[in-house]
């Protein structure tokens, strides 16, 4: 798997960072984890198109992760650009019909992609998930923040990446992280700014080395993590590899 982080930034507006949204590539399938706004313009960028683009996954319904689904799917109606054949599936925690519904009631048909285009798989918000779209094997678990937080895990050909959007501190993320190959977290303050529903490097640290990761990405950073050591406190608590998300970076697993 390479993964290439489209935007390691938040709600907030940045040149530097953009909002989130991480692009997953096996030799078959192009995965997106969350779709924020800027996106697609960003996925151009790296010269892939979104009719290339098999699943996506959303971690959360606030705009900064999912503001660009808004035009993704109102492009999938035109046939002049969009090519793809087979449906693209979107995974995301309960509640998405009734997201999707609103949008709907706010643009109209203009967010329905065409009949049997787009395949929808709500996953539990009270328990773990666990199921296979070959070639890959995918859980999902729910964490703290919003009611339909939920982190993912893919694992393909003996490699896992972990991804956990916005989260607090939870046991569940660290069972869903166990021994993974590379965990993405969120690291949205710097230490001594703690903010409700969201991770400082400590407590990110501290979900990496209770699951005995091999790789952290510290990602989601709001602007006063640019100026502060992030590394310091999160290392603390695990002694692996920790690199600081920038746009563009590519990992391979």
């Amino acid at each position: 798997m390479k993964v290439t982080i489209l935007g390691s930034g938040t709600g907030w507006p940045r040149r530097e960072r953009g909002a989130p949204g991480y692009l997953v590539e096996t030799a078959q399938e192009k995965i997106l984890l969350d779709f924020g706004p800027g996106t697609i313009v960003r996925l151009l960028q790296v010269e892939v198109s979104i009719s290339e683009i098999d699943f996506i996954f959303l971690s959360h319904f606030h705009p900064d992760h999912v503001t660009d689904l808004i035009p993704f799917l109102f492009a999938t109606r035109y046939q002049l650009g969009y090519q793809r054949r087979e449906p693209f599936k979107i995974f995301a925690g309960e509640g998405f019909h009734n997201f999707h519904q609103a949008l709907k009631q706010a643009f109209g048909h203009w967010v329905e992609p065409p009949t049997g285009m787009m395949k929808v798989l709500e996953l539990s918000t009270q328990y773990p998930s666990a199921f296979l779209e070959p070639p890959l094997e995918i859980r999902s678990a729910p964490v703290v923040h919003n009611p339909e937080s939920l982190a993912y895990r893919l694992e393909h050909q003996g490699k896992s990446l972990v991804y956990s959007g916005d989260t607090d501190y939870t046991p569940n993320l660290v069972e869903l992280a166990e021994e993974a190959d590379l965990l993405i977290i969120e690291c949205s303050a710097p230490e001594g700014r703690k903010v409700s529903g969201h991770l400082t490097p400590s407590l990110a640290g501290r979900i990496a080395g209770e699951a005995r990761v091999k790789r952290l990405v510290l990602s989601h950073l709001y602007p006063p993590c640019d100026e502060a050591d992030l590394i310091t406190p999160c290392r603390r608590y695990y002694d692996g590899e920790i690199i600081i998300a920038e746009d563009f970076m590519t990992l391979t697993l």
